[in-house]
């Protein structure tokens, strides 16, 4: 039997959120979010990435994992979880001068994941299942734009001065529907993503002398479609598993090996584009407009890049947790209309785990609190240019966070908290540095689809 309040009340929820998380697109200013497709986002739910970022390999009974969708096969209860952020960043040049530190935040994602059998059917039927499945609904950001960078360059001494500004803005997000299959200790997982959103570009150039001004501006929007897959594979070796289920030893120690991937995929943008030229005079009148050209409405197709990942991660128990991840995104094979220069392939490394001092205590509540840690090193998707000498753009950080419990309708759920720090592109010609702030919910329920018996 399913309980139709609360799933009224969480299809609500997820109806009111997902308004918020299209039409609140998070203002930011990097430098780094002008390739591509805009700064991508870490597919990791705050959960694992309090934990450097454990996708491929995480596991839990209560909490969602769609970066390896067969993780989904391990769930035990029906979850719901929401995440927000607020982020802190700045940036200094290689001449050591600093820029305003900016805040920006959002909603970070929405999901629901349900497993299809309920364990309490087993236990009141006395039976142990062999085979699980579970389904889940995501909407998360894709990636993100916003960057406005001035340049002057005054080495023409016929023309003079010439500023030149590049800006834009915007993002892209994808809706997952994520299914799993568990088979004893093997489970095998897909996502089905419908990747969308817009992206504005705009660049302008002025020339100034002593008798007029010239302007030059592009404005470019992008919107962007298509569909993207990952399939997922993970193995749970247990080492103790029958000494733990004859109450030999309260402590069940488990390996989990995981693997995902995705080809290359197809996908479409519509542009437009308007390029203008101004001529004013010195009082700033309009002295003429041209328009250099003008599309509407055109339609490009574009390649999407694959992605593999691999991780291993050991469980002590409900003491503590380590793991190591790698994961390769070949930015390389990227393709679009509105992208001049090809991308480097990209590659992340995390390692992290979590400590619970004691999940039975009663007398001390933070006894039996998650306290999560890890680090991470990433490159950076960016240009790969010959006067870039190879040089790579890398993303390294530290991670930290709380898994709280409580009760909430009688059932066990979680408060997270968490907080990374780190660098973009340290060595580079900018370098940004962030303080990143996260806050999620994940709650819990154990009585869907459950059979109700009378006697």
């Amino acid at each position: 039997m399913i309980d139709t309040k609360g799933l009224r009340g969480i299809l609500f929820i997820l109806l009111c959120f997902t308004t918020i998380i299209i039409s609140a697109q998070p203002k930011i200013n990097s430098p780094y979010s002008r390739y591509g497709l805009g700064e991508i986002n870490d597919r990791n739910f705050f959960t694992s990435e309090n934990m450097g970022g454990l996708g491929a390999s995480l596991i839990h009974p209560h909490n969602i994992n769609i970066v390896n969708p067969a993780s989904l096969g391990f769930l035990e209860t029906t979850a719901f979880d929401m995440g927000i952020y607020a982020k802190n960043y700045g940036l200094r040049d290689a001449g050591d001068t600093e820029y305003t530190q900016l805040w920006a935040g959002n909603l970070s994602y929405l999901s629901l994941a349900v497993p299809l059998q309920n364990k309490l059917n087993d236990l009141l039927d006395r039976k142990e299942r062999n085979i699980n499945a579970t389904t889940a609904f995501t909407l998360k950001p894709y990636s993100i734009v916003g960057y406005n960078i001035t340049t002057q360059d005054s080495t023409n001494a016929d023309i003079g001065a010439i500023t030149r500004n590049f800006s834009g803005a915007g993002g892209t997000y994808n809706f997952t529907w994520s299914n799993a299959v568990k088979y004893k200790n093997l489970s095998m997982g897909l996502n089905l993503s419908y990747l969308f959103g817009n992206i504005n570009y705009s660049n302008q150039l002025f020339v100034n002398n002593n008798i007029a001004s010239l302007v030059t501006a592009s404005e470019n929007t992008i919107g962007v479609s298509g569909f993207q897959y990952n399939l997922g594979l993970i193995y749970n070796h247990y080492f103790n598993l029958d000494a733990f289920k004859e109450q030999k030893t309260s402590t069940l120690k488990q390996l989990s090996i995981g693997l995902y991937g995705n080809s290359t995929t197809n996908y479409t943008s519509t542009e437009s584009q308007l390029n203008i030229a101004r001529q004013f005079s010195i009082a700033g009148q309009v002295l003429s407009t041209d328009t250099l050209s003008n599309m509407q409405g055109e339609k490009f197709s574009g390649v999407l890049p694959s992605e593999i990942g691999f991780g291993l991660s050991y469980y002590h128990g409900e003491k503590f947790a380590l793991g190591l991840d790698y994961v390769r995104n070949d930015w390389s094979q990227f393709r679009g209309n509105f992208v001049n220069n090809p991308l480097k392939s990209t590659y992340k490394l995390s390692f992290g785990g979590f400590y619970r001092p004691n999940f039975k205590s009663i007398t001390s509540y933070f006894s039996r609190v998650y306290y999560r840690f890890g680090v991470h090193y990433r490159i950076v998707p960016s240009e790969d240019l010959a006067i870039n000498n190879g040089e790579s753009i890398t993303d390294v950080g530290l991670n930290f966070g709380m898994g709280m419990p409580f009760f909430y309708q009688r059932k066990i759920s979680h408060a997270n908290l968490g907080v990374a720090a780190g660098y973009i592109g340290r060595g580079t010609a900018i370098e940004e540095r962030y303080v990143r702030l996260t806050f999620s919910f994940t709650f819990n329920d154990d009585e869907w689809f459950v059979k109700r018996k009378y006697n």
